[in-house]
C-alpha cells in the first residue's frame, strides 16, 4: 500500500506570526491580493490586525468580505468575480473554515475555469492546475483548513454540503498566529476546539490511518485535552490560545491525508439542512459516535485514554475504552457543548433526511466500523 502526505509549502507559528506576511509576499513575488474574510472579522477589528501589516508594507489588496458562516456556491461565485475584478494574483484568507473554504473555491476555479459551475468540484475533482496561491491566516482553532486539501461548500439547489477533496487547493502558506484568536467568543472557542478534537480522534481511528498520521493525531488529542479548557475559560491566556492553535493544525496535517468518519458524515447535513455551525454539529455527536466505533478500534482507544491522562495502571482494555469515551464526554460538557439535538432545533421528523445525506457523505466510508443508514438513524435518535 502506498501512503501519501501533502503539506503546505511553508508554515509559520506563534503569537505575532502575521508579521511574516511581507516577507512571504516578497519572497514569492506576489503583486496584489484578494483578501477573503467576513464582515464580523472586519467589524471587530480582527481582519484589521492583518490589513495593518499589509498597509505598513505597501502591499496592494482588495477585500471580499461577503463570506457566509456556511459558504455557498453563490458565495464562491461572487468571490470569483471579485478576484477577477481585482486582478489579484494571490489570495489572503483571514477567518475560520468558512473563509478558507471560500478562498479555496475561488482559487481553484480561477485557475481551473472549467469548474466554474462549482458543483462539479464535489468529491475528488480532476483539476489540472494548482489553486491561485493562498496565504491562510486562521482566526479559530478548529478546522485546520489552512493545512488541508479539503473544503466544504453548500449546494443551495440540493440543500447539501459538498465535500471537495483536491491536493491542488491546499494553501501555499499557513500563518498560524494565536493573537488573531484572542477575541474569539467562549462558545465559538469551545465548538471549534471540539471540532479539532473530532478531527484528531476520527483521523486517528479512520480506516486509512497509518504510523505517520497516528503520530500527529495522538499528539493533537493530548494537546487539545490540555489546552481547550484553558482557551475557553481564560481566553487571553497565551498558553491556551497558542496551544490550541498549534494542536488543531497538527490534527489537520494528518486527517487531511487519511480522512475522517461518520461523525463528520453526520455533521455535514446538520449544517446544510439546519444551518448549525459545523463545530457544534461535530462536537455534539462525538461522544456518542466514539462509543459506536469503540469495538473497531479498542487498542487505539487505550492510547486516547493515555493521551487524556485517564489511563490507570492495571486497567483492562475495555476499562480504558470506557475511560476514553467518558473523558471526551466530560470535556465536551465542561466547555459547554449541548448534549441533545433538540437543543439545536432538530426534531425526530428531521432525522430521515439527515441520515440520507449522512450515509452518502464522502467522510462516512472512512469510518473504522461499517455503518448503515439504520445505524445513523439510531445514532441521531440516541442524542435527540
Amino acid at each position: 500500500m502506498v501512503n501519501r502526505f501533502i503539506l503546505n509549502e511553508v508554515s509559520y507559528f506563534g503569537p505575532g506570526a502575521r508579521k511574516e506576511l511581507p516577507n512571504v509576499v516578497n519572497r514569492f513575488g506576489y503583486k496584489k491580493a484578494l483578501v477573503v474574510t467576513d464582515k464580523g472579522l472586519m467589524k471587530f477589528g480582527v481582519a484589521k490586525m492583518v490589513l495593518d501589516v499589509l498597509d505598513a508594507a505597501g502591499i496592494a489588496y482588495d477585500i471580499f468580505d461577503e463570506v457566509k458562516p456556511n459558504p455557498t456556491v453563490t458565495n464562491v461565485k461572487e468571490g470569483i468575480k471579485a478576484c477577477k475584478a481585482a486582478a489579484a494574483d494571490f489570495i489572503i484568507a483571514i477567518g475560520g473554515g468558512s473563509a478558507m473554504d471560500t478562498a479555496k473555491g475561488i482559487g481553484i476555479v480561477c485557475n481551473n475555469p472549467e469548474f466554474s459551475d462549482i458543483v462539479s468540484l464535489e468529491g475528488v475533482a480532476d483539476t489540472k492546475k494548482k489553486s491561485l496561491p493562498i496565504i491562510a491566516l486562521p482566526t479559530t482553532a478548529g478546522t485546520a483548513a489552512e493545512t488541508t486539501i479539503n473544503y466544504v461548500i453548500i449546494d443551495e439547489e440540493h440543500q447539501k454540503k459538498m465535500v471537495c477533496v483536491d491536493p491542488n487547493d491546499i494553501p501555499a502558506v499557513a500563518i498560524v498566529d494565536a493573537e488573531l484568536m484572542y477575541s474569539l467568543p467562549k462558545g465559538l472557542t469551545a465548538s471549534t476546539g471540539m471540532d479539532a478534537m473530532t478531527h484528531a480522534i476520527e483521523g486517528y481511528i479512520t480506516k486509512a490511518a497509518w504510523e505517520m498520521s497516528d503520530m500527529f493525531e495522538i499528539k493533537a488529542i493530548e494537546m487539545i485535552h490540555k489546552y481547550l479548557p484553558i482557551a475557553v475559560n481564560d481566553p487571553e491566556n497565551p498558553e491556551g490560545r497558542n496551544g490550541m492553535a498549534v494542536a488543531q493544525y497538527i490534527a489537520g496535517m494528518a486527517f487531511s491525508n487519511v480522512g475522517l468518519g461518520v461523525d463528520h458524515g453526520m455533521a455535514h447535513p446538520m449544517s446544510a439542512l439546519h444551518d448549525i455551525p459545523h463545530g457544534v454539529a461535530c462536537a455534539i455527536l462525538l461522544p456518542t459516535v466514539m462509543r459506536f466505533n469503540a469495538t473497531a478500534a479498542k487498542e487505539k482507544y487505550v492510547e486516547i485514554a493515555k493521551a487524556c491522562g485517564v489511563y490507570k495502571d492495571g486497567m483492562t482494555v475495555d476499562e480504558a475504552v470506557e475511560a476514553a469515551c467518558d473523558e471526551i464526554a466530560t470535556l465536551s460538557k465542561l466547555v459547554g457543548i449541548p448534549a441533545h439535538l433538540s437543543e439545536l432545533g432538530i426534531t425526530e421528523e428531521d432525522i430521515p433526511a439527515l441520515a440520507e445525506q449522512a450515509i452518502n457523505d464522502v467522510c462516512t466510508p472512512g469510518n473504522p466500523r461499517e455503518v448503515t443508514k439504520e445505524d445513523i438513524i439510531a445514532l441521531y435518535k440516541s442524542i435527540l
